[in-house]
């Protein structure tokens, strides 16, 4: 359905009952099916509730603000590399978008946080989180490892008032699509509305900076925290299932590799 003719009324009521039916565990294809709204429109509102929940999803005008422009200089980017590649100086568990958006202000760079999800998602450093809701009814290894695994943390941790996370580690694509270009490594986390902590390194991730991510996680959330971490065999480092056993507050449960999300 060509968009441009709609109202933003009923532009709006259908991209939030596209992020409902996400919610409900449907796919892209089949809430454009379903809504009428096209693939990238679909993907477009679900980004948007990601990003900053169920206000976010309603298109409005926007004008750009001064210092809010979509690409980053020369001195900007490399400045984002550098403290990508390090730990927040703040105590949160890795990078936000706004925290480097502070960061590169102390350093003389005007950047926005949006301008920065710009820059990541260009990069392909923006993983999306698993969408949970629905994945109960799933006839599926993914809706049966829900079921069996992941189902019963959840509850147990909502009981006691504690906190839902997910994170993962992995290893994006070269930036320039070049196969000589070095190889990154990416550990990140989706907190509330599924915002975005990460850090990018330039070999593979130690127990160390699982260990950090885990500690920083821990001192920043309320607990018990239940973590949804994939993308890691963390079963082979005994530094972290050490560290795990005197942290009974940090549910940590792995999705096995080979899932579809």
């Amino acid at each position: 359905m060509p968009t441009k003719h709609l109202t933003p009324e009923i532009l709006n009521k259908l991209r939030l009952e596209a992020v409902r039916l996400r919610l409900d565990g449907h796919t892209v294809a089949e809430t454009a099916a379903r809504t009428g709204l096209s693939a990238p429109t679909v993907s477009a509102a679900w980004k948007a509730f990601r990003e900053g929940g169920w206000d976010a999803v309603a298109v409005r005008q926007r004008g750009r603000r001064a210092g809010q422009a979509a690409s980053l200089d020369a001195a900007a980017r490399q400045a984002l590399e550098t403290a990508l590649a390090t730990l927040p100086p703040t105590g949160e568990p890795a990078w936000s978008s706004r925290g480097l958006a502070e960061a590169l202000k102390g350093q003389g760079h005007r950047v926005s946080p949006r301008a920065i999800d710009h820059w990541l998602e260009r990069r392909d450093l923006k993983p999306e989180p698993l969408a949970l809701n629905g994945l109960a009814r799933r006839r599926s290894q993914l809706g049966r490892w829900y079921r069996q695994q992941l189902a019963p943390v959840l509850a147990q941790v909502k009981q006691t008032g504690g906190a839902v996370w997910q994170g993962g580690a992995r290893t994006p694509p070269p930036d320039s699509g070049l196969a000589e270009e070095p190889r990154r490594y990416q550990l990140y986390l989706h907190g509330k509305r599924g915002a975005l902590f990460t850090r990018v390194l330039a070999a593979p991730p130690l127990a160390d900076d699982y260990l950090a991510l885990f500690e920083r996680l821990l001192a920043t959330t309320q607990v018990p925290v239940a973590l949804i971490f994939r993308g890691a065999d963390l079963q082979a480092a005994p530094a972290v299932g050490d560290w795990l056993s005197q942290h009974p507050e940090m549910r940590l449960v792995m999705m096995p590799a080979g899932l579809p999300a």
